[in-house]
């Protein structure tokens, strides 16, 4: 069983929003740091954002920065990915992946446990 679950995504024009969502299944999200990644086509992946425990703290990319927002939502037991302002560049294949060790927010991907499958973001006239 895949322990995340990202929807949301796909088509927008420039300029449009999308939110983005990230389910748990088996487990609470609130106890955990949760990041948000993406990649695009022939790129390594990005860190955008993340978010601790309890939403004690959140971090982000500097070319996500003022258009995204991470937010926690434990009565629903998700974490979300606004996104607006997109732009082309925006496009690629969003991932949410979860910090077990509920450690400081990271944009390293390498500090991340387990990964959801992705869902594709498309920005395009």
């Amino acid at each position: 069983q895949v322990p995340l679950v990202e929807s949301g995504g796909g088509l927008v024009q420039p300029g449009g929003s999308l939110r983005l969502s990230c389910t748990a299944n088996g487990f609470s999200l609130t106890y955990y740091t949760i990041g948000w990644f993406r990649q695009a086509p022939g790129k390594e992946r990005e860190a955008i954002s993340c978010i601790t425990r309890n939403a004690g703290s959140t971090d982000y990319a500097d070319s996500v920065k003022d258009r995204f927002t991470i937010a926690g939502d434990n009565a629903k037991n998700a974490v979300y990915l606004q996104m607006n302002s997109l732009k082309p560049e925006d496009t690629a294949v969003y991932y949410c992946a979860v910090r077990w060790d509920g450690a400081a927010c990271s944009m390293s991907a390498s500090d991340y446990n387990a990964w959801g499958r992705g869902t594709q973001v498309t920005v395009s006239t």
